[in-house]
């Protein structure tokens, strides 16, 4: 239900989505959704949940991970791509919401917590000499999550890329960019 609910939100939008409308899709009663969750805000929630959680599992694990910051820092970006590419439907919703409620904004709020613990990874990084020190660590953080974030408009798991090259591709070109060497 979850799943169906999210993919609904994805197309037609949270606001634009009724329970009606994921019973239809559903081919259920609306008794028979609101026998598993209270509201639609809850399975707003639960989707945008878990995005989050799995994002912030693989940024943390990543941080706490061996190596240098330098390593630490590729692998919370390959991670992210690896989450995104898991958790597509969700993390597309995560990236759509605005702030509309508090719900989202919520989300936004943990949103942000991860571009922080990014940008500590970059500024570890960057003391570590592995990446500039004349960016701020806030600005590529945003940027490399600008990259991962922007795989939901085009990348679909049926496709040619499996999501480890993906991962691979992304933090190449974040650490070692696109001219040949």
């Amino acid at each position: 239900m979850l799943r169906r609910a999210v993919e609904l939100f994805n197309r037609q939008g949270y606001d634009g989505t009724s329970m009606s409308d994921l019973a239809r899709e559903l081919g259920v009663s609306k008794s028979a959704i609101y026998h598993h969750v209270e509201s639609r805000e809850d399975l707003l929630r639960a989707g945008l949940d878990e995005g989050l959680d799995a994002l912030s599992a693989a940024i943390e694990s990543a941080a706490a991970g061996p190596g240098s910051a330098g390593d630490r820092l590729r692998a919370a970006l390959r991670e992210s791509v690896l989450v995104l590419a898991a958790h597509l439907p969700a993390v597309t919703l995560l990236l759509r919401v605005r702030g509309n409620s508090g719900i989202e904004q919520q989300a936004l709020r943990r949103r942000r917590e991860l571009d922080d613990r990014l940008a500590a990874l970059v500024s570890a990084a960057a003391e570590e000499g592995v990446v500039r020190r004349d960016l701020p660590p806030e600005l590529v953080s945003r940027l490399l999550f600008g990259t991962v974030n922007s795989l939901v408009e085009w990348y679909r798991p049926s496709g040619t890329t499996d999501p480890a090259s993906l991962a691979d591709a992304v933090a190449a070109i974040a650490f070692e960019g696109i001219t040949a060497h």
